[in-house]
């Protein structure tokens, strides 16, 4: 009887992987490069037919096109946007020659020819806001993929013929905000130019693409970190794609195949559930339900493996160092068993630049790092020793390192308690006050709890005051899990 019940239950997993593997998939890929009016640009051809390739490869029903007039552009976008209607997931992938003007942004067909804002607004270019809701607004997912943040070819002329009255034209695209259950990716920030890559080869961020989005069982803004993290290293940093994303739910182009989950059914630690990773928040929220009281830790991480990403990771995470580790012995000065937070989403340049800093926040920073025991120069530049210490103290916190912040870690850090430091006399400056909190903290480093915290246990970088780091990582930990949550 059990075992039937095994088969059973194998076989219903099976018939459900399958099933997301047969969801209605259509994409929309074209790259134009051969411009009859402006500079050709070699490389968007060769990118959308590997684009094309990778996403048949994976199950999408493809619109493709290379090298299209206004007229063809018009034809394939209207037969992409009857094959989308209903679809489960809607993919627009372009590149090519894309523009900005006043906000708006406009991709180009290769028989464009702009002199002015007017024969952009009366049809000689493509708007991308309309098109996406016209062609895809039906869709269940919609993934929108722009390399198209190249040079403005028509710059010039437009401004030209617009003398008398302001008009903005924009370098590279414009800012987009996704709505409900769309992500939005360009090859770069707004207002940035991207690489179009060495002749005959695809793009960096479409070579990144190609390489992550469609990995076995990775969630699409899991890929999409990946290739940040790609363009990034390899074009020098140079280049840092962009998105913004409005998705609910976990979206995998490429889920678990069938053999996967049958391995997956038969491993005895794993509750039946751990299947279900490609199904939508209800599934999730069922399987955590199921494990969230269990004292096994074997079923806590059949949870985190399930769902990387998952809404509940850092409570299954705290729960399993509780069940392995016990309980922490460290004095806590909020509510007891709380445990330190582990953001598992890796700060960046971007994520930075999105929190807004001035030159007076950023010293702020500096001088909250010096008081917690990393010390270095609030000059009000982030360079690369301040890169250093936020490294030091993302390492003492737990947090993935990479030298830049994000809202979260932000918040974090405001929220550490500082050590009480002398009152630094009048004209002594920063040093003075560096002392003195060195001082302090020398001296009260023997009163520290013997066992600090996990997010905590990091080794203390030389020269820093152990009580005040210990003190800065375990409020950080606790503040920064209560915000998560």
């Amino acid at each position: 009887m059990r075992y039937l019940t095994i088969v059973g239950s194998l076989i219903c997993l099976v018939l459900t992987a399958n099933s997301a593997l047969a969801d209605r998939r259509v994409a929309f890929v074209v790259g134009n490069g051969a411009y009859k009016n402006v500079a050709q640009l070699p490389n968007p051809p060769i990118d959308s037919k590997a684009m094309a390739a990778t996403l048949r490869n994976v199950g999408f029903d493809v619109v493709e096109g290379t090298n299209l007039g206004r007229d063809s552009m018009t034809e394939k976008l209207l037969d992409f946007g009857k094959r989308a209607q209903g679809a489960d997931i809607a993919i627009f992938y372009y590149a090519g020659h894309g523009i900005a003007i006043n906000g708006t942004n406009y991709l180009l067909p290769v028989d464009a020819d702009i002199k002015s804002e007017m024969d952009v607004k009366l049809g000689a270019a493509i708007n991308v806001d309309v098109t996406l809701d016209q062609t895809m607004g039906d869709a269940k997912v919609k993934l929108v993929f722009l390399d198209a943040c190249r040079d403005n070819p028509f710059a010039a002329k437009i401004r030209s013929a617009s003398s008398t009255r302001s008009v903005s034209v924009q370098t590279g695209l414009a800012e987009m905000k996704s709505g409900e259950g769309t992500l939005i990716a360009f090859a770069t920030g707004p207002g940035q130019t991207a690489l179009d890559g060495q002749q005959g080869q695809n793009s960096p961020f479409t070579r990144a693409l190609i390489d992550h989005i469609t990995k076995p069982n990775v969630e699409i803004q899991q890929a999409m970190t990946e290739v940040r993290a790609q363009v990034n290293e390899e074009t020098k940093k140079g280049q840092l794609p962009w998105g913004h994303t409005n998705l609910i739910g976990s979206v995998y182009l490429n889920p678990a195949s069938a053999p996967d989950i049958a391995t997956a059914v038969t491993a005895k630690s794993a509750p039946a559930a751990v299947a279900s990773s490609t199904q939508g928040p209800d599934v999730e929220m069922e399987f955590w339900r199921s494990v969230k009281d269990s004292n096994k830790p074997e079923e806590l991480k059949a949870y985190v493996t399930s769902y990387p990403n998952g809404q509940f990771k850092s409570l299954a995470l705290a729960r399993i160092a509780s069940l392995e580790h016990g309980p922490s012995t460290g004095t806590r000065t909020v509510a007891a068993g709380v445990a330190p937070a582990t953001f598992t989403e890796e700060a960046s340049q971007l994520t930075e630049d999105q929190i807004g800093l001035d030159k007076t926040q950023r010293r702020d920073i500096q001088r909250r790092l010096t008081g917690l025991g990393f010390d270095n120069n609030p000059t009000g530049t982030f360079d690369d020793d301040t890169r250093a210490v936020v490294k030091r103290w993302q390492a003492a916190r737990g947090y993935p390192v990479s030298g830049y912040f994000n809202k979260l870690q932000h918040k974090a850090l405001l929220s550490e308690v500082q050590p009480r430091t002398a009152t630094a006399p009048a004209g002594t400056g920063d040093d003075a006050t560096r002392r003195a909190v060195q001082r302090r903290s020398t001296s009260t480093t023997a009163a520290a709890p013997p066992s600090p915290p996990p997010a905590a246990s990091a080794p203390a970088p030389a020269g820093n005051p152990a009580g005040a780091a210990f003190v800065g990582g375990m409020m950080g930990g606790i503040v920064g899990s209560a915000l998560r949550h």
